[in-house]
Protein backbone atom coordinates (compact mmCIF):
# COMPACT_ATOMS: atom_id res chain seq x y z
CA UNK A 1 0.00 0.00 0.00
CA UNK A 2 2.87 2.37 0.83
CA UNK A 3 4.43 1.73 -2.61
CA UNK A 4 1.14 2.61 -4.30
CA UNK A 5 1.01 5.83 -2.27
CA UNK A 6 4.56 6.70 -3.27
CA UNK A 7 3.87 6.10 -6.93
CA UNK A 8 0.73 8.20 -6.74
CA UNK A 9 2.65 11.08 -5.15
CA UNK A 10 5.33 10.80 -7.79
CA UNK A 11 2.68 10.86 -10.50
CA UNK A 12 1.13 13.96 -8.93
CA UNK A 13 4.60 15.55 -8.80
CA UNK A 14 5.18 14.83 -12.49
CA UNK A 15 1.87 16.48 -13.29
CA UNK A 16 2.80 19.56 -11.27
CA UNK A 17 6.20 19.68 -13.00
CA UNK A 18 4.48 19.72 -16.38
CA UNK A 19 2.12 22.44 -15.20
CA UNK A 20 5.10 24.48 -14.02
CA UNK A 21 6.83 23.92 -17.35
CA UNK A 22 3.76 25.12 -19.22
CA UNK A 23 3.48 28.21 -17.01
CA UNK A 24 7.20 29.01 -17.26
CA UNK A 25 7.08 28.79 -21.04
CA UNK A 26 3.95 30.93 -21.10
CA UNK A 27 5.81 33.46 -18.95
CA UNK A 28 8.71 33.31 -21.40
CA UNK A 29 6.41 34.14 -24.30
CA UNK A 30 5.12 37.18 -22.41
CA UNK A 31 8.69 38.25 -21.66
CA UNK A 32 9.59 38.05 -25.35
CA UNK A 33 6.60 40.23 -26.22
CA UNK A 34 7.66 42.73 -23.57
CA UNK A 35 11.17 42.68 -25.03
CA UNK A 36 9.85 43.60 -28.47
CA UNK A 37 7.85 46.52 -27.03
CA UNK A 38 10.88 47.75 -25.05
CA UNK A 39 13.06 47.53 -28.16
CA UNK A 40 10.65 49.66 -30.20
CA UNK A 41 10.38 52.23 -27.42
CA UNK A 42 14.12 52.26 -26.71
CA UNK A 43 13.56 51.18 -23.10
CA UNK A 44 16.29 49.46 -21.08
CA UNK A 45 15.73 45.72 -20.74
CA UNK A 46 16.50 45.68 -17.03
CA UNK A 47 14.02 47.51 -14.81
CA UNK A 48 15.05 47.08 -11.13
CA UNK A 49 11.93 48.80 -9.79
CA UNK A 50 9.64 46.45 -11.70
CA UNK A 51 11.65 43.44 -10.49
CA UNK A 52 11.31 44.59 -6.89
CA UNK A 53 7.54 45.05 -7.32
CA UNK A 54 7.18 41.51 -8.65
CA UNK A 55 9.29 40.04 -5.85
CA UNK A 56 7.30 41.90 -3.19
CA UNK A 57 4.02 40.65 -4.65
CA UNK A 58 5.29 37.08 -4.75
CA UNK A 59 6.62 37.15 -1.16
CA UNK A 60 3.39 38.71 0.13
CA UNK A 61 1.46 35.76 -1.28
CA UNK A 62 3.90 33.06 -0.17
CA UNK A 63 2.09 30.57 2.08
CA UNK A 64 5.03 28.16 2.52
CA UNK A 65 6.55 25.70 3.02
CA UNK A 66 9.36 27.57 1.19
CA UNK A 67 10.85 30.43 3.15
CA UNK A 68 10.64 33.90 1.61
CA UNK A 69 14.41 33.91 0.96
CA UNK A 70 14.16 30.64 -0.99
CA UNK A 71 11.24 31.93 -3.04
CA UNK A 72 13.12 35.15 -3.85
CA UNK A 73 16.14 33.14 -4.96
CA UNK A 74 14.06 30.90 -7.25
CA UNK A 75 12.25 33.80 -8.89
CA UNK A 76 15.45 35.83 -9.31
CA UNK A 77 16.79 32.95 -11.40
CA UNK A 78 13.62 33.05 -13.49
CA UNK A 79 13.99 36.83 -13.86
CA UNK A 80 17.60 36.42 -14.99
CA UNK A 81 16.61 33.84 -17.60
CA UNK A 82 13.89 36.23 -18.75
CA UNK A 83 16.45 39.01 -19.28
CA UNK A 84 18.49 36.61 -21.39
CA UNK A 85 15.41 35.95 -23.52
CA UNK A 86 14.94 39.68 -24.08
CA UNK A 87 18.63 39.92 -24.95
CA UNK A 88 18.19 37.20 -27.56
CA UNK A 89 15.23 39.08 -29.00
CA UNK A 90 17.32 42.24 -29.26
CA UNK A 91 20.16 40.31 -30.91
CA UNK A 92 17.75 38.97 -33.54
CA UNK A 93 16.87 42.53 -34.45
CA UNK A 94 20.45 43.64 -35.13
CA UNK A 95 20.85 44.85 -38.68
CA UNK A 96 24.34 43.31 -38.94
CA UNK A 97 23.11 39.90 -37.79
CA UNK A 98 23.16 36.91 -40.11
CA UNK A 99 19.64 36.21 -38.86
CA UNK A 100 18.54 39.55 -40.26
CA UNK A 101 20.31 39.16 -43.61
CA UNK A 102 21.34 35.76 -44.97
CA UNK A 103 23.44 36.92 -47.93
CA UNK A 104 26.90 38.44 -47.46
CA UNK A 105 27.32 42.18 -47.61
CA UNK A 106 29.64 43.00 -50.50
CA UNK A 107 31.50 46.33 -50.46
CA UNK A 108 32.52 47.50 -53.92
CA UNK A 109 35.79 49.43 -54.07
CA UNK A 110 36.60 50.20 -57.66
CA UNK A 111 37.30 46.99 -59.58
CA UNK A 112 37.08 44.70 -56.55
CA UNK A 113 34.27 43.40 -54.38
CA UNK A 114 35.17 42.91 -50.73
CA UNK A 115 33.23 40.00 -49.30
CA UNK A 116 32.38 38.72 -52.75
CA UNK A 117 34.36 35.50 -52.43
CA UNK A 118 38.00 36.17 -53.31
CA UNK A 119 40.29 37.49 -50.53
CA UNK A 120 41.89 40.92 -50.83
CA UNK A 121 45.00 42.64 -49.50
CA UNK A 122 45.21 46.08 -47.84
CA UNK A 123 48.70 47.57 -47.56
CA UNK A 124 50.57 50.75 -46.72
CA UNK A 125 52.56 52.57 -44.04
CA UNK A 126 51.49 52.97 -40.44
CA UNK A 127 51.85 56.75 -40.77
CA UNK A 128 51.97 59.11 -43.71
CA UNK A 129 55.31 60.90 -43.34
CA UNK A 130 55.92 62.50 -46.75
CA UNK A 131 54.82 62.43 -50.36
CA UNK A 132 58.02 60.63 -51.39
CA UNK A 133 57.47 57.89 -48.79
CA UNK A 134 53.86 57.25 -49.81
CA UNK A 135 54.70 57.40 -53.51
CA UNK A 136 57.27 54.61 -53.19
CA UNK A 137 54.65 52.42 -51.55
CA UNK A 138 51.98 53.36 -54.08
CA UNK A 139 54.32 52.38 -56.88
CA UNK A 140 54.98 49.04 -55.15
CA UNK A 141 51.28 48.30 -54.73
CA UNK A 142 50.66 49.06 -58.38
CA UNK A 143 53.51 46.77 -59.43
CA UNK A 144 52.00 43.94 -57.38
CA UNK A 145 48.53 44.42 -58.88
CA UNK A 146 47.11 45.85 -55.65
CA UNK A 147 44.74 48.80 -55.46
CA UNK A 148 43.98 49.64 -51.83
CA UNK A 149 46.44 51.95 -50.08
CA UNK A 150 46.25 52.38 -46.32
CA UNK A 151 48.05 55.03 -44.30
CA UNK A 152 47.58 56.96 -41.08
CA UNK A 153 47.11 60.73 -41.19
CA UNK A 154 45.56 61.04 -37.71
CA UNK A 155 47.43 58.86 -35.22
CA UNK A 156 46.03 58.24 -31.72
CA UNK A 157 49.17 57.40 -29.73
CA UNK A 158 49.68 56.13 -26.20
CA UNK A 159 52.18 58.88 -25.43
CA UNK A 160 51.24 62.51 -26.13
CA UNK A 161 54.87 63.09 -27.19
CA UNK A 162 54.80 60.54 -30.05
CA UNK A 163 54.18 61.47 -33.68
CA UNK A 164 50.47 62.25 -34.08
CA UNK A 165 50.31 62.29 -37.87
CA UNK A 166 50.12 65.02 -40.52
CA UNK A 167 46.35 65.43 -40.28
CA UNK A 168 44.54 66.71 -43.36
CA UNK A 169 47.86 67.23 -45.15
CA UNK A 170 48.46 63.48 -44.80
CA UNK A 171 45.09 62.75 -46.38
CA UNK A 172 45.95 65.03 -49.28
CA UNK A 173 49.18 63.10 -49.85
CA UNK A 174 47.33 59.78 -49.84
CA UNK A 175 44.78 61.10 -52.31
CA UNK A 176 47.48 62.51 -54.60
CA UNK A 177 49.41 59.22 -54.71
CA UNK A 178 46.24 57.17 -55.08
CA UNK A 179 45.11 59.23 -58.06
CA UNK A 180 48.55 58.94 -59.62
CA UNK A 181 48.54 55.11 -59.51
CA UNK A 182 44.82 54.38 -59.69
CA UNK A 183 44.55 53.27 -56.06
CA UNK A 184 41.87 53.51 -53.37
CA UNK A 185 42.57 55.15 -50.00
CA UNK A 186 41.78 53.87 -46.49
CA UNK A 187 42.74 56.04 -43.52
CA UNK A 188 41.77 56.37 -39.89
CA UNK A 189 39.60 59.22 -38.63
CA UNK A 190 39.50 59.87 -34.90
CA UNK A 191 37.12 62.83 -34.49
CA UNK A 192 33.42 62.96 -35.48
CA UNK A 193 33.79 66.48 -36.85
CA UNK A 194 36.49 65.30 -39.29
CA UNK A 195 34.29 62.68 -40.97
CA UNK A 196 32.80 65.02 -43.57
CA UNK A 197 36.20 66.50 -44.37
CA UNK A 198 37.72 63.03 -44.74
CA UNK A 199 35.18 61.95 -47.35
CA UNK A 200 36.85 64.40 -49.76
CA UNK A 201 40.05 62.33 -49.69
CA UNK A 202 39.40 58.73 -48.60
CA UNK A 203 37.53 55.83 -50.15
CA UNK A 204 37.30 53.95 -46.85
CA UNK A 205 37.06 55.46 -43.37
CA UNK A 206 38.97 53.42 -40.82
CA UNK A 207 37.86 53.49 -37.19
CA UNK A 208 40.73 52.22 -35.06
CA UNK A 209 40.83 49.92 -32.08
CA UNK A 210 41.03 52.74 -29.55
CA UNK A 211 37.88 54.30 -31.01
CA UNK A 212 35.76 51.18 -31.46
CA UNK A 213 33.44 52.42 -28.71
CA UNK A 214 33.66 56.12 -29.54
CA UNK A 215 29.93 56.16 -30.09
CA UNK A 216 29.72 59.69 -31.46
CA UNK A 217 32.36 58.77 -34.05
CA UNK A 218 30.42 55.61 -34.96
CA UNK A 219 27.23 57.64 -35.36
CA UNK A 220 29.02 60.18 -37.56
CA UNK A 221 30.36 57.36 -39.75
CA UNK A 222 26.82 56.05 -40.04
CA UNK A 223 25.62 59.32 -41.53
CA UNK A 224 27.87 59.21 -44.61
CA UNK A 225 27.94 56.86 -47.61
CA UNK A 226 31.68 56.16 -47.48
CA UNK A 227 32.58 52.53 -46.60
CA UNK A 228 33.94 51.97 -43.08
CA UNK A 229 36.63 49.58 -41.84
CA UNK A 230 35.98 49.03 -38.13
CA UNK A 231 38.74 47.53 -35.99
CA UNK A 232 38.10 45.48 -32.86
CA UNK A 233 39.05 47.16 -29.60
CA UNK A 234 42.01 45.99 -27.54
CA UNK A 235 39.83 44.42 -24.85
CA UNK A 236 36.49 44.22 -26.65
CA UNK A 237 34.37 41.10 -26.69
CA UNK A 238 32.97 39.90 -29.99
CA UNK A 239 29.51 40.99 -28.83
CA UNK A 240 30.76 44.52 -28.14
CA UNK A 241 32.49 44.54 -31.55
CA UNK A 242 29.27 43.54 -33.31
CA UNK A 243 27.26 46.19 -31.47
CA UNK A 244 29.82 48.85 -32.45
CA UNK A 245 29.22 47.91 -36.09
CA UNK A 246 25.49 48.11 -35.45
CA UNK A 247 25.88 51.78 -34.48
CA UNK A 248 27.20 52.53 -37.98
CA UNK A 249 24.72 50.39 -39.91
CA UNK A 250 21.74 51.62 -37.87
CA UNK A 251 22.76 55.17 -38.80
CA UNK A 252 22.21 54.39 -42.48
CA UNK A 253 25.66 53.28 -43.70
CA UNK A 254 25.50 49.58 -44.56
CA UNK A 255 29.01 49.44 -46.08
CA UNK A 256 30.84 48.22 -42.99
CA UNK A 257 33.84 45.89 -42.88
CA UNK A 258 35.18 44.35 -39.67
CA UNK A 259 38.85 43.91 -38.79
CA UNK A 260 40.28 41.58 -36.14
CA UNK A 261 43.60 43.09 -35.02
CA UNK A 262 44.44 41.14 -31.90
CA UNK A 263 43.32 41.59 -28.32
CA UNK A 264 45.27 42.33 -25.14
CA UNK A 265 46.10 39.28 -23.01
CA UNK A 266 48.87 38.30 -20.60
CA UNK A 267 50.95 36.90 -23.48
CA UNK A 268 54.17 38.81 -24.30
CA UNK A 269 55.46 36.76 -27.27
CA UNK A 270 53.43 38.94 -29.64
CA UNK A 271 52.31 42.56 -29.51
CA UNK A 272 48.71 41.41 -29.10
CA UNK A 273 47.03 38.00 -29.21
CA UNK A 274 45.45 37.25 -32.58
CA UNK A 275 41.97 35.85 -31.91
CA UNK A 276 41.79 33.77 -35.06
CA UNK A 277 38.55 32.15 -33.90
CA UNK A 278 36.88 35.58 -34.15
CA UNK A 279 36.95 35.31 -37.95
CA UNK A 280 34.59 32.32 -38.38
CA UNK A 281 32.44 33.54 -35.48
CA UNK A 282 32.01 36.98 -37.06
CA UNK A 283 31.33 35.38 -40.44
CA UNK A 284 28.71 33.17 -38.84
CA UNK A 285 27.07 35.81 -36.66
CA UNK A 286 27.15 38.73 -39.12
CA UNK A 287 26.91 39.24 -42.87
CA UNK A 288 29.78 41.77 -42.96
CA UNK A 289 33.21 41.26 -44.58
CA UNK A 290 35.98 40.37 -42.10
CA UNK A 291 39.66 41.32 -42.31
CA UNK A 292 42.65 40.35 -40.19
CA UNK A 293 45.40 42.86 -39.45
CA UNK A 294 48.48 40.65 -39.13
CA UNK A 295 50.80 43.59 -38.39
CA UNK A 296 49.14 44.91 -35.24
CA UNK A 297 48.02 41.52 -33.96
CA UNK A 298 51.53 40.03 -33.98
CA UNK A 299 53.97 42.94 -34.03
CA UNK A 300 56.47 40.47 -35.49
CA UNK A 301 57.79 40.44 -39.04
CA UNK A 302 58.83 36.77 -38.84
CA UNK A 303 55.28 35.42 -38.46
CA UNK A 304 53.32 37.72 -40.75
CA UNK A 305 53.08 35.16 -43.55
CA UNK A 306 51.84 32.18 -41.48
CA UNK A 307 49.28 34.32 -39.65
CA UNK A 308 48.05 35.72 -42.97
CA UNK A 309 47.67 32.15 -44.26
CA UNK A 310 45.80 31.21 -41.09
CA UNK A 311 43.45 34.18 -41.52
CA UNK A 312 42.58 33.20 -45.08
CA UNK A 313 42.28 29.53 -44.14
CA UNK A 314 39.54 30.28 -41.60
CA UNK A 315 37.58 32.42 -44.04
CA UNK A 316 38.83 36.01 -43.76
CA UNK A 317 37.83 38.25 -46.66
CA UNK A 318 41.17 40.01 -46.57
CA UNK A 319 44.45 40.72 -44.82
CA UNK A 320 45.93 44.05 -43.73
CA UNK A 321 49.69 44.52 -43.55
CA UNK A 322 51.96 47.54 -43.03
CA UNK A 323 54.86 48.30 -45.35
CA UNK A 324 57.43 51.14 -45.21
CA UNK A 325 60.35 52.03 -47.51
CA UNK A 326 62.70 52.14 -44.50
CA UNK A 327 61.00 50.74 -41.37
CA UNK A 328 63.98 51.44 -39.09
CA UNK A 329 63.40 55.19 -39.39
CA UNK A 330 59.58 55.08 -39.40
CA UNK A 331 57.92 57.64 -37.13
CA UNK A 332 55.54 54.98 -35.77
CA UNK A 333 55.50 51.17 -35.45
CA UNK A 334 59.10 50.93 -36.69
CA UNK A 335 59.66 47.41 -35.35
CA UNK A 336 56.67 45.74 -36.98
CA UNK A 337 56.52 47.19 -40.51
CA UNK A 338 58.24 45.36 -43.35
CA UNK A 339 60.28 46.93 -46.14
CA UNK A 340 59.43 46.84 -49.83
CA UNK A 341 61.49 43.74 -50.79
CA UNK A 342 59.99 41.84 -47.84
CA UNK A 343 56.54 42.97 -48.92
CA UNK A 344 57.07 41.76 -52.47
CA UNK A 345 58.15 38.38 -51.11
CA UNK A 346 55.14 38.28 -48.76
CA UNK A 347 52.69 38.85 -51.62
CA UNK A 348 54.40 36.27 -53.83
CA UNK A 349 54.43 33.56 -51.15
CA UNK A 350 50.85 34.27 -50.15
CA UNK A 351 49.82 33.69 -53.77
CA UNK A 352 51.91 30.53 -53.95
CA UNK A 353 50.05 29.14 -50.93
CA UNK A 354 46.86 28.78 -52.98
CA UNK A 355 44.83 30.56 -50.30
CA UNK A 356 45.23 33.83 -52.17
CA UNK A 357 44.40 33.27 -55.84
CA UNK A 358 46.84 34.86 -58.25
CA UNK A 359 44.11 35.27 -60.84
CA UNK A 360 41.70 36.86 -58.34
CA UNK A 361 41.17 40.65 -58.21
CA UNK A 362 43.32 41.92 -55.36
CA UNK A 363 43.57 45.02 -53.18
Amino acid sequence: MSNEKLEQLRSDLDAVNLQLLELINRRAELVQEIGKVKLKQGINRFDPERERQMLNLIVENNKGPFKDSAIQHLFKQIFKASLDLQKDETQKALLVSRKKQKENTVVTLGPVEVGGGDPVLVSGPCSVESYEQVRQIGETLKANGLTLLRGGAFKPRTSPYDFQGLGEEGLKILRQVADEFGLKVVSEIVTPTDIEMATQYVDVIQIGARNMQNFELLKAAGRVNTPVLLKRGLSATIEEFIHAAEYIVSGGNSQVMLCERGIRTYEKATRNTLDISAVPILKQETHLPVFVDVTHSTGRRDILLPTAKAALAVGADGVMIEVHPDPDVALSDAKQQINIPQFNEFVAKLRESGLYKESAPVL
